[in-house]
């Protein structure tokens, strides 16, 4: 199982891949949407991206919740394997 650290540079490589965004700017505290400009359609290839390389589910009325990077961060790491 992957720790909060690896989740994290995991989540920043995604966004990176999507967005072109330095991962350097995925950070905990940012949120997706206000801090990282993330849209709504780049955020479900993110969170499948995720759901593939960290083999969770992200079930879609979740995905709402997940207001920062911490939030997807601590998801993901509470529902793997």
């Amino acid at each position: 199982m992957a720790d909060q650290q690896e989740i994290l540079s995991g989540l920043a490589e995604i966004v990176n891949e999507e967005t072109g965004l330095d991962p350097a700017e995925v950070q905990m505290d940012k949120s997706f949407t206000d801090d990282l400009d993330i849209d709504s359609l780049s955020m479900m290839t993110i969170v499948v991206n995720a759901e593939e390389k960290f083999g969770v589910r992200i079930p879609d009325d979740e995905v709402k919740n997940l207001a920062t990077v911490g939030d997807a961060v601590n998801f993901i790491q509470s529902n793997q394997g």
